[in-house]
């Protein structure tokens, strides 16, 4: 089954790879923004026929009460993506700009490996604890605790890091013995719709136990904080809109997961190597554009070593020039879309207002019209 669309992707709802029924929508390199092929694009409609699916799949199989073929289905599934894993590598590198080296790592093979970690987990976690026999009011009492899966969760991921953050959310929660809607980041839409084409061609993960929508359109993900057939919405992105997930999910008492925003800090003590950790905050700092919620974006030194860290800084971010994300030696690739790149040049234009100094770059570079 060759997996790298040649014009489309699909949904994956209630176990069949099904088009949008708003159409399609266009998937952008963000390296050469250029339009390099379609995503299926859902309406609410489409978004509740996955939460229906789901949740029919969670009340009426096995599904959550079979943890030896939990196991046996993330295996499947890990086995048959590593399968693709050059298809897959192309395409990660193509939609998110994610420098080719990321993708032996977190982009890409480190998340796929981790399935075989949570099939471990359905296997090995304690279901049932068994806490003794205890006699109160004289009355003899076998006591134990029993852990059930939570039922349907809502998945909203964001675009830097796809792959990482949809098997972060999927595995966990397939281990439990949940069911899963899962809603991608439009810019990112290919990284979670393929893998749906091979968990309906290449798994026996049955029908509505995991459905996959993309959409353009924001709407259609924030019904899964408010239809009340979810029972858990876990949402990785902005502080702004995590804000408004847990308000909605709030009227239908959902658990919530949030995983928000935040600036990363590099601390550097009195007695640190500072010209070692000069290096490694330049050089995380650039590595994906700096598009990634762990990545250090703040360095923090002791103030009588603040112009000896600028300049280390300095000339190491220097040396990391931004690059093609096929090749192999590019560790700063593109930011993921001209919003994206606008907000920042925005960022730094404020800086300058604010009386910052730009010791290095302060603009799109020269080299580049695109992307």
């Amino acid at each position: 089954m060759p997996l790298k669309p040649e014009t489309s992707s699909e949904l994956l709802i209630d176990g069949k790879l099904v088009p949008g029924s708003a159409g399609s929508f266009d998937v952008i390199d963000p390296a050469s923004e250029e339009v390099i092929g379609q995503a299926a694009n859902a309406t609410e409609a489409d978004m509740n026929a996955a939460i229906a699916a789901a949740r029919t799949a969670f009340d009426t199989t096995t599904w959550s009460r079979d943890p030896a073929f939990r196991a046996t289905c993330l295996r499947q599934l890990r086995d048959a993506l590593q399968g693709h894993i050059e298809e897959l590598r192309e395409i990660t590198i193509a939609e998110v700009g994610a420098p080719k080296f990321l993708t032996s790592g977190p982009q890409l093979e480190g998340p796929i490996a981790d399935l075989g970690y949570f099939a471990d987990l359905a296997e090995s976690y304690e279901w049932k604890s068994d806490l003794g026999r205890a006699k109160p009011m004289g009355i003899p009492n076998d006591r134990h605790i029993v852990r059930e899966a939570a039922g349907v969760v809502g998945a909203i991921t964001p675009w830097n890091f796809p792959h990482q953050i949809n098997f972060a959310k999927i595995g966990p929660a397939l281990a439990a013995g949940c069911t899963v809607v899962l809603k991608p980041a439009p810019d990112t839409p290919w990284c979670a719709a393929l893998v749906g084409k091979v968990i309906a061609e290449e798994t026996d993960i049955p029908a509505g136990v995991i459905n996959i929508v993309t959409s353009s359109d924001h709407a259609v993900g924030a019904l899964l904080s408010t239809d009340p057939r979810v029972d858990i919405v876990s949402f990785t992105g902005s502080t702004a809109t995590g804000r408004k997930v847990m308000a909605a999910a709030s009227e239908t008492l959902k658990r919530v997961f949030l995983e928000l925003g935040g600036k990363s800090a590099f601390i550097v003590l009195d007695d640190a190597d500072l010209s070692t950790a000069c290096s490694m905050a330049a050089f995380g700092v650039v590595t994906h554009a700096g598009q990634g919620c762990a990545i250090t974006t703040r360095l923090l030194v002791p103030r009588d070593k603040h112009d000896e860290a600028v300049g280390l800084v300095r000339d190491a971010m220097a040396g990391l020039q931004p690059g093609d994300p096929t090749q192999g030696g590019t560790i700063c690739g593109p930011v993921i879309s001209a919003v994206q790149r606008d907000r920042v040049l925005g960022y730094i234009e404020l800086a300058k207002s604010e009386g910052g100094v730009i010791e290095t770059g302060g603009g799109r570079p020269a080299d580049k019209e695109k992307g």
